[in-house]
């Protein structure tokens, strides 16, 4: 089985419930039988933060497509970025 990168907004009244949000939403569409290639796959995130001024979606694709080790591991946390109050946006790489 292979990887393939993800970039997925959500929100919630913190970063935690926000990324269960958008896990449960991803398993919801994809199913639960697994490898499918979005944030269904994570079950931690590890924060990044984001660089004044930086386009959130191209700075998320720039860390997948450098292989930052924060998040350059299908099997490890997805990588997010607080967006505003209760806005977040989760990536990286999942199993597909």
């Amino acid at each position: 089985m292979g990887a393939q990168p993800f970039v997925t907004h959500a929100s919630g009244e913190d970063a935690k419930s926000a990324f269960w949000t958008a896990v449960d939403a991803a398993l919801f569409e994809y199913g639960h039988s697994g490898y499918s290639g979005s944030i269904a796959e994570k079950d931690s995130f590890v924060a990044i933060e984001l660089p004044k001024g930086v386009n959130p979606e191209k700075e998320a694709c720039r860390l997948i497509n450098e292989c930052d080790p924060r998040i350059d591991d299908k099997w490890g946390p997805a990588g997010m970025f607080n967006l505003s109050e209760g806005q977040f946006l989760f990536f990286g790489w999942a199993s597909y």
